[in-house]
């Protein structure tokens, strides 16, 4: 049976949908019996994806609270998937009280079901609109509204550029969002790979995205690194270089206790944006009216964008804003 409750006017709910299929995985509430359908075709060839749900859900909170600790108090999580425990705002806010995040998501139902979790909350909105037009995005009101072009922001990318086609160049479009943010800012981002993984399990992957209303892209840690060209990552736990590594290890205290076979199937890192680079975005923030223009991690102990992109803000709007986090 179907868990969400609401969905908006004239929505397929006939057709998987990637936030809603990871909001089965995170046992959610927010998916139709075709998403639950889809996520068992999966787990039948492959049971360690929830564990690798859980583990990129894991690196998605570790890395934002560890960007927050750096000095970062304003974050924007694009592909941010459907509301669940410990939302990024919630995450970061335990380290800066006054941090502001702005979600970014192109599923309808990401907008509806944040509603009840940011009644009251300010400071936080949610933005319909889609990765493969990032103009959209920082052109927007809720970014102008909330992120300081002049502060470093925390860009959050977590699963979501597997579901941007090679001819649609994710490389291209990250590359775009980081110039549109000051240096000192950081990237975090998680991929899902095929490296060394059965072929049945890849093969279903593949097919239950066929059906979905995004298809799937593994890459490969050369083209995951790629990602990262120009920027300086960090080491991703304690005695490690800077490097990719799976979504369990990052953070880690205890290295070997966090690998699983779930994890290895992604990679990921956080990088720096250098002090020296600059930032041709321009853009006139109705909050801010200014122009858009390396450390390593201290751990304890050592579609095209929709057709009508909204946004709500508490400060803006006395029906509140939205929020989600984590695909």
């Amino acid at each position: 049976m179907s868990k969400a409750s609401r969905q908006p006017a004239g929505f397929d709910v006939t057709r998987p949908a990637p936030a809603r299929i990871y909001d089965y995985m995170l046992r959610g509430r927010h998916h139709f019996d075709a998403d639950a359908l889809a996520a068992e075709r999966i787990l039948r060839v492959a049971p360690e994806i929830r564990d690798c749900a859980w583990s990129n859900r894991g690196f998605h909170q570790r890395a934002a609270a560890w960007v927050a600790r750096q000095g970062v108090k304003q974050f924007l999580d694009i592909g941010s998937g459907l509301p669940t425990v410990g939302n990024t705002h919630e995450v970061v806010r335990k380290i800066h009280p006054d941090a502001r995040v702005v979600y970014v998501d192109n599923d309808p139902m990401v907008e509806l079901h944040s509603q009840g979790i940011l009644d009251g909350t300010t400071n936080v909105s949610v933005l319909w609109a889609d990765l493969r037009d990032p103009e959209s995005i920082f052109d927007s009101a809720a970014v102008r509204e909330l992120i300081d072009p002049a502060e470093p922001t925390g860009l959050l990318m977590t699963a979501v550029l597997m579901f941007v086609s090679d001819a649609a160049d994710p490389w291209s479009l990250v590359d775009t969002c980081v110039k549109a943010v000051p240096p000192g800012s950081y990237l975090s981002l998680s991929h899902l790979t095929d490296d060394a993984k059965p072929p049945v399990a890849v093969d279903a992957f593949h097919q239950v995205f066929d059906h979905a209303t995004e298809q799937m892209h593994f890459r490969s840690k050369a083209q995951v690194a790629r990602f990262f060209d120009g920027l300086e990552v960090v080491p991703p736990y304690t005695d490690a270089p800077p490097t990719l590594t799976y979504s369990g290890l990052w953070g880690a205290e205890d290295v070997q206790l966090a690998d699983s076979d779930g994890s290895r199937w992604l990679y990921c890192a956080v990088a720096k944006k250098p002090l020296s680079q600059s930032s041709p975005w321009r853009m006139t923030s109705s909050r801010h009216r200014r122009n858009w223009a390396s450390t390593g991690p201290r751990w304890p102990g050592s579609g095209p964008a929709m057709t009508m992109a909204r946004s709500r803000s508490p400060s803006r709007s006395a029906a509140g804003g939205h929020a989600a986090t984590g695909c």
